[in-house]
C-alpha cells in the first residue's frame, strides 16, 4: 500500500501535469481578501492559475468568518506557516519547470504590525511572494471606485467609509467584496495606486504594494 507521502507527491505531480500552476495564498483578513482572491480567480477568461486560499476558515458558503478570534493571522505567523508550506510543497512536487513549480503568497496590511521588515525579509529568503497593502486593503477596494489623494492619517476607516454599498447593507454585509465592486475596476484601481505610490516613499506605499496571484504588491498578486 503506498505510502502518504507516496500518495501526496503523486497529487502534486498530477495537478502539474494539467499545465496549471498552483498557487497557495496566505491571507492576514479571514473574510474580505479571499473574497477577494475568489472574485478575480473567477474573473480569469482562462484558468492559468489554481489558486487555493491556504487558511480559509470561512463558514456559510465563504459569506461569514470563524469567529474564532486567531491571532495566528499576523504576518509573521502567515510568513512561517507560507515558508513551511512552500517547502512541502516543493519536496512533493519535485523537478518541474518554472512556469508549474508551486507558488505560496502572504497577503496582509502594513497596519501597525510588529516585525513587517523581518516577515518580509524572511519571505524574500524563502522564496514566498509578499503583497501588503499599506495602510490597509479597504484603500485597494475603494479606488476600483475611485481616486482617493487624502493624507493616510486615518485613511483606513476613511476609506471604507467611502466604499459604496446599497442602502440598507449592514456593517457586517460590508466587510463582503462583491463582484459588483470590482468588476472592470482593476486596472483604473492599479493606475491610481501607481498614482498615490508616486507620491510617497517606500515606508507611506499605498494598496499597490499588493500583489495578486494573478497581477503588482495588491495589483501584482492579481495579475
Amino acid at each position: 500500500m503506498p505510502s502518504a507521502r507516496g500518495r501526496d507527491s503523486f497529487e502534486a505531480r498530477r495537478r502539474v501535469s494539467r499545465r496549471r500552476r498552483d498557487v497557495w495564498v496566505f491571507t492576514e483578513g479571514e473574510l474580505t481578501e479571499p473574497q477577494y482572491v475568489d472574485l478575480v480567480k473567477d474573473m480569469q477568461p482562462v484558468r492559468r492559475y489554481q489558486v487555493h486560499i491556504a487558511n480559509d476558515t470561512r463558514r456559510d458558503g465563504g459569506r461569514r468568518g470563524s469567529g474564532d478570534g486567531r491571532s495566528d493571522r499576523k504576518p509573521r505567523e502567515l510568513v512561517e506557516a507560507a515558508v513551511a508550506l512552500l517547502v512541502k510543497l516543493r519536496r512533493q512536487v519535485g523537478a518541474v519547470p518554472d512556469e508549474f513549480a508551486p507558488v505560496v503568497w502572504c497577503i496582509f496590511d502594513r497596519d501597525q504590525h510588529e516585525g513587517i521588515d523581518q516577515a518580509v525579509r524572511r519571505a524574500r529568503q524563502a522564496g514566498v511572494k509578499i503583497a501588503f497593502s499599506h495602510p490597509c486593503f479597504e484603500l485597494w477596494r475603494l479606488l476600483h471606485q475611485q481616486a482617493y489623494t487624502s493624507t493616510f492619517g486615518g485613511s483606513c476607516e476613511e476609506a471604507a467609509r467611502r466604499i459604496r454599498f446599497p442602502p440598507g447593507t449592514t456593517a457586517q454585509q460590508r466587510k463582503a467584496v462583491t463582484w459588483q465592486q470590482i468588476h472592470g475596476g482593476f486596472l483604473e484601481a492599479k493606475k491610481r495606486a501607481i498614482q498615490i505610490n508616486e507620491q510617497h516613499d517606500d515606508r507611506t506605499r499605498s494598496a499597490n504594494e499588493i500583489r495578486t496571484p494573478t497581477s503588482g504588491s495588491s495589483s501584482r498578486i492579481l495579475e
